[in-house]
């Protein structure tokens, strides 16, 4: 049995245009959808097996890029939107009627991450942003449900997508974060 992935993965990985000028995320509602606004291209396109990202119907992983957080404009109905864990790290804010995030923004300052916003690709009415390129916190979907067992069958299907699986970020994320602690010890 093929493990299903994400909805917009599990076909295949489309591969992104290369000038992507950026787009409109819009969450799942019907009536008055909270549009988000995004200038250029997304970075670390990736699926998430973490338990706080926001997940397709009938998905294991979720699909998150950042973009620089300058670069996020909520343009109508931001009104709907609410974070959903004041306590996170990443505040994750999302529509009240339909649950989707629409983006997570770091306010931590001192955080490896802070001046990007995480965001779901999925959501962009246009086309051709970057593909994902690697699968993060690939264990954390036993916390969500998924039988440890079936973690053999995951891991080869991500590998199969190009998807390389880690249990933490991408190396070149992890140097980041390394790099981003020893600057700030060394200050």
């Amino acid at each position: 049995m093929t493990a299903h992935i994400h909805p917009s993965v599990d076909n295949g990985i489309k591969k992104g245009s290369g000038h992507f000028a950026g787009g409109t995320l819009a969450c799942k509602c019907k009536d008055r959808p909270v549009n988000v606004g995004i200038k250029g291209d997304v970075a670390h396109n990736h699926a998430c097996g973490c338990t706080k990202c926001w997940k397709a119907a009938g998905a294991i992983f979720s699909v998150v890029a950042v973009v620089p957080r300058e670069n996020v404009t909520v343009l109508e109905n931001g009104d709907k939107l609410h974070v959903v864990d004041v306590s996170a790290a990443i505040q994750r804010h999302a529509c009240k009627v339909c649950g989707t995030h629409m983006y997570g923004r770091i306010e931590n300052k001192g955080h490896p991450f802070y001046g990007l916003d995480f965001i779901h690709p999925e959501l962009f009415q246009e086309a051709g942003s970057a593909a994902p390129g690697f699968a993060a916190f690939v264990s954390s979907v036993i916390e969500s449900g998924v039988a440890p067992s079936a973690m053999a069958g995951i891991r080869s299907r991500l590998k199969e997508l190009g998807l390389e699986p880690y249990d933490c970020l991408s190396p070149a994320l992890m140097d980041a974060i390394a790099t981003h602690v020893a600057k700030s010890k060394a200050a």
